[in-house]
C-alpha cells in the first residue's frame, strides 16, 4: 500500500497583530496544533510549516535564512496574520531589517494562495481603526496596490475560531482554490461564513416573540443591547468555541460584528443598538 503523503508548505507571516489568532490556534483542543501539523489534514495531505515566527526555535539571521529557502523552494501557501503597515514605507512593522509589507511583497508572488487569518489580515481590522496612524491596509488591499495577483482567501474574526481555518486551508489543500461560487462578495467561503448569526441565534425565539433583554447579563434577545448577529456572518452558533463549550451569546455578551469589513469602527458602539437608518447603512455597506 502507498502511504506516501502529499505536504503542503505553509509560510506563516506576521504584520500588526496582536498575535491573537495564532494563540488561538495553539490553544486549540480540536483539532490540536500538534494533529494539524503532523497528521493528515485531509486523506494522503498534511501540512508542513516552514517558516512561523511565534513558533519556531530559531531566531534571528538563521530563522531568516528557513524563510529565504522555503520561498526558493516554491509550492507554498502563505498565511497572513495582521495588518500590513503602510506608513513610513512599512517601518512600523520590521521583520529583521526588512518591513513586513516587503515580505509579503516578495513572498505572496510564488504562493499559490495568501490565507488571510483574522479580520485585522482580511479587513484592516483593528490596526486600520481611525485615525490609522500607520496607514494599515489588509493583505488584499496591499497586494492589489502592488499588482500582485496572487489569490485571496478570507478567514476573519477577532480572533477566528480554529475551526473556520483549518476548514478554509483544508478546502485549498483537498480542492484547490475556491471559484468565484465558493466565496461571498468579501472573500470568505460561503461553507463557512455562508450564514447570519441572526439566523441561527438560540435566542432568535425571544426575537421574534419581542423579549429583549434591556441589560447586559439578562435573559431576552440582545438586540437592544448592541448584539450585531444581524450583521455578521459567522458558524459560531452552530460550532461555538472550545469543542462547543461557550461563545459571546451564550455567555449572555452580545455579538460585536469581528468577522466583517469594517470592524471595529463600522460596529461601533458595541453596545448600543443602531437605529433604523444605521441598519439600513450597514446592511448597505456589508451585503
Amino acid at each position: 500500500m502507498d502511504t506516501k503523503q502529499e505536504c503542503c508548505s505553509v509560510i506563516w507571516l506576521q504584520g500588526a497583530t496582536c498575535t491573537g489568532c495564532a494563540i488561538s490556534l495553539m490553544n486549540s483542543n480540536y483539532p490540536k496544533l500538534s494533529n494539524l501539523l503532523l497528521d493528515e489534514v485531509v486523506p494522503g495531505k498534511s501540512i508542513s510549516l516552514k517558516f512561523m515566527a511565534t513558533l519556531m526555535g530559531a531566531t534571528g539571521e538563521l530563522a531568516l535564512e528557513v524563510l529565504s529557502r522555503a520561498e526558493a523552494e516554491g509550492d507554498y501557501i502563505v498565511v497572513m496574520e495582521g495588518s500590513v503597515p503602510k506608513g513610513e514605507d512599512g517601518k512600523y512593522c520590521m521583520v529583521g531589517e526588512k518591513s513586513v509589507a516587503d515580505q509579503l511583497t516578495e513572498a505572496a508572488p510564488g504562493a499559490k494562495a495568501v490565507v488571510s487569518i483574522g479580520t485585522c489580515s482580511a479587513y484592516g481590522g483593528i490596526p486600520a481603526g481611525q485615525p490609522n496612524p500607520t496607514d494599515a491596509v489588509s493583505a488584499a488591499e496591499h497586494l492589489e496596490a502592488e499588482g500582485i495577483d496572487t489569490p485571496c482567501l478570507n478567514v476573519p474574526g477577532c480572533p477566528p475560531e480554529p475551526s473556520w481555518f483549518v476548514d478554509s486551508l483544508a478546502t485549498v489543500m483537498l480542492f484547490g482554490l475556491p471559484g468565484p461560487e465558493d466565496v461571498d462578495d468579501v472573500g470568505r467561503l460561503k461553507s463557512v461564513y455562508g450564514e447570519l448569526i441572526h439566523d441561527n441565534c438560540p435566542r432568535r425565539g425571544d426575537f421574534q416573540n419581542g423579549h429583549f433583554a434591556r441589560h447586559i447579563g439578562e435573559e431576552g434577545c440582545l438586540a437592544e443591547v448592541g448584539c450585531k448577529g444581524p450583521y455578521a456572518n459567522a458558524p459560531c452558533p452552530n460550532r461555538g468555541w472550545h469543542e462547543g463549550l461557550n461563545w459571546a451569546i451564550k455567555n449572555n455578551h452580545p455579538c460585536i460584528g469581528c468577522v466583517e469589513p469594517g470592524f471595529p469602527d463600522l460596529m461601533g458602539p458595541f453596545f448600543e443598538k443602531f437605529g433604523p437608518e444605521e441598519s439600513e447603512e450597514m446592511y448597505r455597506r456589508l451585503k
